[in-house]
């Protein structure tokens, strides 16, 4: 019998502190602190980041970092990216499903992100995938991609209870799509779900859609992506309310344990909480974190802000706490 956890909401708040950067373990620079800003030069600054994103501008090129070995295997025609840390004997491993409105491909702010995140959970390989994109291929390519994905791993012997499944964006909504097909086909689901700025209703009706339309510079009102979102061509022939698409109407008894982090700006932030009570209504434990001020997908898209730092921090206790 399935039994209500206790939700936990927190939020993060604003105070003045220096950018410290420490050398990790595992090769990379971690920050303890990002740039904090006031509110409105850390909006000015939001917006011409963003600005840069959208042109390449500042862009740096990832660089595999001291310590960390890449593999890239193809599964069923797609291809995969292992990457190993060569100093870790951990046996968690994190398995990313990257954003982009499944219709941009994997980044090298993802794959960067990627390896934060498992250095701060100190996961020994992570897995990036690169699967099939939007137009060209809609529902449900993408998640049969990310479920062979997900079964390579469990045929290399690795044990779904060391998984830790992570979603940013469309990826949120693909990695939640997983879950539950691995639940209706009674196999075994990943230890921890962790969804950042997750897109979980392909309609445009919530709230937030509307009063932050203007606030969020990475996926609202005139940003390249805002388009692809309102009318998601990943979609196919569905109903952009079915369940299988917008996951606050999905049933989510049976999932793993969960952080959702969003930002207090971004359009999803009402359905990001509309999903977070319906996993909670149907008995699952989650923790819920809004960060004030913040647009979409902000710890990809503004990794020096302390929010930024602060919320892969949050991943790396959260997955460590629940091992």
């Amino acid at each position: 019998m399935l039994h209500k956890k206790v939700l936990k909401i927190s939020a993060i708040g604003v105070c003045l502190i220096a950018m410290n950067l420490t050398a990790s373990a595992e090769g990379l620079y971690l920050p303890q602190h990002g740039l904090i800003l006031e509110r409105q030069a850390q909006q000015q600054y939001i917006e011409k980041a963003a600005g840069d994103l959208f042109t390449g501008r500042n862009q740096k090129p990832f660089v595999l970092p001291d310590g960390w070995q890449r593999q890239d295997v193809t599964v069923s025609g797609i291809v995969v990216e292992k990457y190993t840390n060569t100093n870790s004997d951990s046996d968690k491993v994190l398995l990313q499903l990257h954003g982009g409105g499944y219709v941009l491909g994997m980044s090298d702010g993802h794959r960067l992100m990627a390896l934060k995140q498992a250095a701060l959970m100190d996961a020994k390989e992570a897995y990036c995938v690169n699967y099939r994109l939007a137009p060209n291929y809609v529902y449900p390519a993408a998640l049969d991609d990310a479920i062979a994905a997900y079964n390579y791993l469990l045929d290399s012997g690795i044990k779904a209870e060391n998984i830790v499944l992570v979603g940013d964006s469309a990826g949120g909504n693909l990695a939640v799509a997983l879950v539950l097909y691995l639940r209706d086909h009674q196999n075994a689901s990943p230890r921890l779900l962790v969804l950042q700025s997750p897109w979980t209703d392909f309609s445009t009706a919530t709230a937030s859609r509307t009063y932050n339309d203007r606030k969020d510079k990475i996926l609202g009102r005139g940003t390249p992506l805002n388009k692809a979102v309102k009318e998601p061509s990943y979609a196919g022939t569905l109903s952009l309310s079915d369940p299988r698409l917008s996951l606050i109407h999905a049933d989510l008894k049976g999932l793993p344990t969960m952080l959702i982090q969003t930002g207090g700006h971004e359009i999803f932030l009402t359905e990001n909480q509309k999903f977070m009570e319906k996993a909670v209504d149907d008995g699952v434990e989650v923790t819920m974190t809004v960060y004030p001020d913040m647009p979409h997908d902000f710890a990809l898209c503004l990794p020096d802000l302390d929010a930024s730092v602060a919320s892969l921090q949050e991943i790396g206790t959260f997955a460590k706490s629940h091992f």
